[in-house]
């Protein structure tokens, strides 16, 4: 018994549920968010409230139900409140602009780094050094925070690079002569 699939999801005012099949819609004042699953689970709609249920009790059909049923919830968040990341950005003469549909980053390589700023994601850059992103499907979200990520991670030494506001970068002590 999944302790996450077993709970329904109960859907606030304001937002609307379309079912097809396995394709499940959700509208919002955010947006609009839709998705198909795989097969091996069941989605039903009673009472404003969404159920999710395994069609088969093998593994898989287990393993997908509380995913599903998370995906479901997070969506329903997304299209209701919408979700926040921010993102720091230390070392010297680091720095992050927005220029267009592009989000411009200056991280002491030989040339600046260009991203393309998904048309679904807003960016706030209130510093120099902090990117706010906002946006209603999580996943998407986490997918470009990650690619900005990417292009400089945090390092252990003296803590340089991008990473999520509260999150904590074991520290390494240097070499000892």
């Amino acid at each position: 018994m999944s302790r996450v699939g077993k709970l329904p999801i109960t859907i606030p005012k304001g937002v609307k549920v379309g079912l097809n099949d396995l394709e499940v819609k959700i509208s919002g004042p955010k947006g609009e968010l839709s998705k198909t699953f795989k097969g091996n689970i069941a989605i039903s709609l009673a009472e404003n409230k969404l159920l999710v249920k395994p069609l088969a009790a093998n593994k898989n059909a287990r393993a997908m139900w509380g995913t599903a049923r998370s995906i479901i919830s997070n969506m329903v968040t997304g299209v209701k409140e919408g979700f926040k990341l921010k993102l720091e950005i230390n070392g010297v003469g680091y720095r992050t602009m927005i220029k267009g549909k592009y989000l411009n980053l200056m991280l002491a390589k030989s040339h600046n780094t260009k991203i393309e700023i998904p048309s679904d994601i807003k960016i706030e850059v209130p510093k120099q050094n902090i990117i706010i992103l906002e946006g209603t499907d999580k996943e998407k979200l986490g997918q470009f925070a990650s690619i900005i990520i990417k292009q400089r991670p945090p390092e252990p030494y003296k803590g340089k690079g991008i990473k999520f506001e509260n999150q904590f970068i074991p520290r390494k002590e240097g070499k000892k002569n």
